[in-house]
């Protein structure tokens, strides 16, 4: 049955990852809790490499930022006061990741230490991205059919590269033209998208945009961009009012290409 009717000037499809591609329990139940579950002993292991100490300085400068908010954590300098500094410095920056997650904070901090704890994780092969069945056939498809295929995630661009890089379908990077993060605005900021159309190098209604979340896609829409509403098991559920604003799909392979007739 043909739910939804891709519009002929759209060029561009953009997928959003966590409830779109791939099962909110995935994020939820296995991605995130890995993090919280490892980041003291992660942070004990690499205390001494740039990348970590990189990490932790972008932290404390966000703990700064956050020292007015209820419950903030915050993360103290090193003084060079021996082990036991280190100990209570490296608990206060697990202390905040937990706050932040907590919150369900996006800070750029937190998502890029994320990314790197994942990268480690991926490439030991200890956990792989899962999909839900029709996303790598219907992206195959598009791309047949001429379509470009991005990515916008919170998740940092990095992040996005290991699902693809190392999931239950293999390695499926080759499949996408590129990836967006928060780097380029919040997903809920109508000028997100905007950037997004500048940067491929297409107009924002040559765009097709893919999400679970409907403030997402009224921010999209606001910029010209054509939205759809994924609904997938584990979703929150759409009111009536916002099923009848948007077009639900429960699969892509319910996507209409006219290119494809």
């Amino acid at each position: 049955m043909v739910v939804f009717s891709v519009p002929a000037e759209v060029t561009v499809i953009l997928l959003d990852i966590e409830g779109t591609t791939t099962p909110i329990a995935f994020v939820k139940d296995i991605l995130f809790p890995y993090i919280k579950e490892n980041v003291k002993e992660y942070l004990q292991t690499h205390w001494e490499e740039e990348e970590c100490q990189q990490d932790v300085n972008l932290l404390r400068k966000q703990a700064e930022e956050d020292a007015h908010l209820d419950g903030a954590i915050p993360i103290p300098a090193a003084s060079g006061n021996g082990v036991d500094e280190l100990q209570q410095i490296i608990q206060a920056v697990v202390d905040n990741v937990c706050w932040q997650m907590s919150l369900d904070r996006k800070t750029t901090a937190l998502k890029q230490l994320q990314g790197h704890m994942w990268r480690a994780a991926f490439t030991a092969g200890h956990m792989k991205a899962e999909f839900f069945e029709d996303v790598v056939p219907a992206v195959r498809k598009w791309r047949e059919d001429g379509m470009k295929v991005y990515i916008y995630s919170s998740g940092s661009v990095e992040a996005q590269k290991l699902l693809f890089g190392h999931s239950t379908e293999g390695n499926i990077l080759e499949l996408f033209d590129g990836h967006f993060d928060t780097k380029i605005g919040h997903k809920v900021e109508s000028e997100s998208y905007k950037k997004i159309a500048n940067s491929i190098g297409c107009s924002t209604n040559n765009i097709l945009f893919l999400t679970d979340i409907t403030l997402e896609a009224s921010a999209a829409e606001e910029a010209g961009v054509h939205v759809a509403v994924v609904v997938r098991p584990g979703n929150a559920g759409l009111t009536d009012d916002e099923k009848t604003s948007y077009s639900p799909i429960t699969s892509f392979s319910e996507l209409y290409l006219p290119s494809s007739a």
